[in-house]
């Protein structure tokens, strides 16, 4: 009889885990239990719309969910429909693999006020995520600013500025497509308490903004220095020297024709966001860099805005049950283990930091603590566990289907893609069904919702 394994979230870190477990030399059944009907977590809600080839890494994921040894169970919300402890009554380990879905705020004097949005929601909202649909940003304005100088932050300023053009081979939602593309902003800001050489830019995503259709990023040339940091390792310094580069080649661009500005604002801190109920402009301090911290001038100048998104960071969702460190946004664990038979990976394990791919070793690590403590029985915690194997998947079948949980197969998703490429105008990948409902009603229309019961 196999090892039980149910892992909570279905994306990267979530997929990267049962592929692990599948090649591992024990014998392993593992269930993936995602919140809604759609898998892929990140890649469907968090890569911009306008990266369609990273979203292609959703193909390996798909070998791994059609592998019989494992199953899917689209929503189902860990919480809501069954407990963490039940979870941990049914199978031989859990594995917390939710991500970091919620924004750390912006805590400034004004970071309240209406027309601030955090990066997470804000990316939710243009990706067709069903939780942040409603979000309606209000964009009548010429000009945004964005905290941050992070890849996100830079998705964030393309898609402001791309034109409809430049999108109609997306999956950009009509509803985010109507505000982005009617929007009068002509000019980003992109703000960053330190300077370039400490920007966490991949070089891939800063060249792409020279190569926009109506749009011309701006640097100050002041603010780049002449080459890496000297205290840099030399695989930073090969990075730090390809973005500066990349900086220094913004000033040789053709401004004809070009009606927006993406503004690369360095060595500037938020210190208030100004104005009434709603966005009026955003006060900044300017700083300079010791020991690589930004340490303010105590120089201040308003940048006028009628909205600020602030891409400052997420932080994971606290399930009852699991130990939460609120100060770091993250599981409390040891290495990955939170407690004999319960383990956390990926940006809930460690936070929002690295690419997609960062989420493949921290996978197989623990995979590899999974694999060890089952078979010395030991959990990982020195306390003598019992060898016989849990249920697993009959046992959440029966127990969900007891409950009138619409739990959703594998197959049940597969049927909902297909009516979101049917339904997609020529050149876009999909038309995505942003509703649960809308989901559901898919497979309503199908007849039964597809599943492959284990018994």
């Amino acid at each position: 009889m196999p090892f039980s394994v149910a892992i909570i979230g279905a994306g990267p870190s979530g997929f990267y885990t049962a592929e692990a477990l599948r090649r591992s030399s024990l014998d392993f059944r593992i269930d993936l239990i995602e919140g809604l009907p759609t898998p892929f977590g990140l890649i469907r809600f968090g890569v911009a719309p306008d990266h369609q080839s990273t979203k292609r890494v959703a193909r390996s994921y798909e070998r791994t969910a059609q592998d019989e040894a494992v199953g899917y169970f689209g929503n189902v919300e860990v919480g809501r429909d069954i407990g963490l402890e039940e979870l941990r009554g049914l199978y031989d380990a859990v594995v917390v693999a939710i991500g970091a879905p919620l924004d750390r705020e912006l805590k400034i004097p004004g970071g309240d006020k209406a027309g601030v949005y955090g990066s997470a929601t804000f990316v939710g909202w243009y990706n067709g995520h069903p939780d942040h649909r409603d979000l309606a940003p209000d964009l009548n304005t010429e000009s945004v600013a964005i905290i941050g100088n992070g890849n996100v932050a830079l998705d964030i300023a393309r898609v402001l500025v791309k034109t409809p053009a430049e999108m109609a081979t997306t999956d950009l939602p009509d509803y985010a497509g109507a505000v982005l593309h009617s929007a009068p902003v002509r000019d980003v800001h992109l703000i960053g308490r330190r300077g370039p050489l400490e920007s966490k830019f991949t070089n891939v995503e800063l060249r792409e903004m020279a190569r926009l259709e109506d749009c011309l990023p701006l640097v100050d040339p002041g603010q780049v220095p002449d080459g890496p940091a000297a205290d840099a390792d030399e695989r930073e310094q090969r990075l730090q020297a390809k973005n500066l580069d990349t900086l220094r080649s913004f000033a040789g661009l053709d401004a004809a024709g070009k009606s927006k500005r993406v503004h690369f604002r360095f060595f500037n801190r938020p210190v208030e966001v100004l104005g009434g109920n709603q966005v009026e402009a955003l006060r900044l301090e300017k700083t300079r860099v010791e020991d690589g911290h930004a340490v303010g001038t105590g120089e201040t100048f308003d940048l006028p805005c009628g909205a600020v998104v602030a891409a400052i960071g997420t932080k994971a969702q606290p399930l009852e049950g699991l130990p939460f460190d609120q100060s770091k946004g993250v599981v409390t664990n040891r290495h990955g283990r939170v407690d004999r038979g319960l383990y956390v990976v990926g940006w809930a394990r460690r936070g929002p930091t690295g690419v997609i791919g960062t989420n493949k070793p921290d996978a197989e690590e623990i995979a590899a603590h999974i694999e060890a403590d089952l078979a010395d029985a030991g959990g990982g915690f020195g306390a003598k566990a019992s060898l016989a194997r849990k249920t697993g998947r009959p046992a959440l079948e029966d127990l969900l289907d007891q409950r009138g949980v619409n739990w959703i197969s594998y197959d049940g998703w597969k049927v909902i893609e297909a009516a979101e490429v049917e339904a997609a105008e020529p050149g876009m990948p999909r038309k995505k069904l942003i509703r649960i409902a809308e989901m559901l009603a898919v497979l309503d229309g199908a007849g039964p919702a597809p599943r492959q019961r284990s018994d």
